[in-house]
């Protein structure tokens, strides 16, 4: 078994003359991201492997949740700055398989590509801080098919 948890950045300034890579997180996105890591974090055991886009915004988000989730190392990838679903899926499908279990933090419109073509409940829209964890039937990333789509939680489902 593997097990996926995608959390699409939260939300993001648009103030500034700054390249979209280099956006940095509002205090909205802060706050969200915080209260989605506290909802989940009992989801979360210690063998979690943190992957994030190099992306300003989503490294900020992933940091907030591996405080949270009291995980130290996060690798930072920049293939995973894509908004392409078979782009992300070729990402997920390279990770090593010494990994069952993946927190990945990206961005739309790949990851709600992506969690509709591999998950078991249909998403219109992940939003800012959105948590999507599915759970694939194969011990090889490579291999993976349908997914169980075992918890989808955004900010708007605790306000």
């Amino acid at each position: 078994m593997k097990r996926l948890i995608i959390v699409r950045h939260a939300k993001s300034s648009w103030d500034g003359p700054v390249r979209d890579f280099d956006r940095i997180l509002e205090y909205r996105g802060i706050k969200d991201a915080e209260m989605i890591a506290q909802k989940t974090k009992e989801l979360i055991s210690e063998n979690y492997h943190i992957v994030s886009s190099a992306a300003q915004r989503a490294v900020q988000t992933a940091q907030i949740f591996a405080q949270v989730y009291q995980i130290k190392n996060i690798e930072y990838r920049q293939d995973l700055y894509t908004f392409d679903e078979y782009e992300l899926e070729r990402v997920v499908r390279s990770f090593d398989d010494q990994y069952d279990s993946i927190i990945l933090f990206g961005h739309n419109e790949a990851i709600t590509n992506f969690v509709n073509k591999f998950g078991s409940v249909f998403i219109p829209n992940v939003a800012t801080s959105g948590f999507t964890m599915l759970e694939f039937s194969t011990d090889h990333w490579q291999n993976m098919s349908n997914a169980k789509t075992l918890k989808v939680l955004s900010p708007k489902d605790l306000k």
